[in-house]
């Protein structure tokens, strides 16, 4: 009788022991896991700040404009060019 308490004694402490070594691996892989994902995040905020730089710096006027006169073959609207149109959509001072 006092034989098989020991052995089942022995055998929850082996079996806690288990348990604590799987505990801690685990906490240990969740620990790194966490930061790794933080430097990931910290890694992602960066691009996109960087990102939004670019996309303010294409978007400025003068690279507009030159885009669309180089790439669309657009030009400033000059009184020489503009047609005048009615209410009616006849072009205004005889031009057809």
């Amino acid at each position: 009788m006092m034989l098989r308490l020991t052995f089942l004694l022995l055998a929850a402490v082996v079996g806690s022991a288990m348990l604590l070594v799987h505990s801690q691996y685990e906490s240990r892989r969740l620990y790194t896991e966490l930061h790794r994902a933080i430097a990931e995040s910290r890694q992602l905020q960066t691009e996109h700040q960087r990102l939004q730089v670019d996309k303010r710096a294409q978007a400025t006027p003068l690279r507009v404009e030159r885009l669309a006169r180089d790439r669309l073959q657009m030009r400033m609207a000059t009184p020489a060019i503009t047609h005048y149109v009615t209410d009616d959509g006849a072009a205004a001072g005889g031009r057809p």
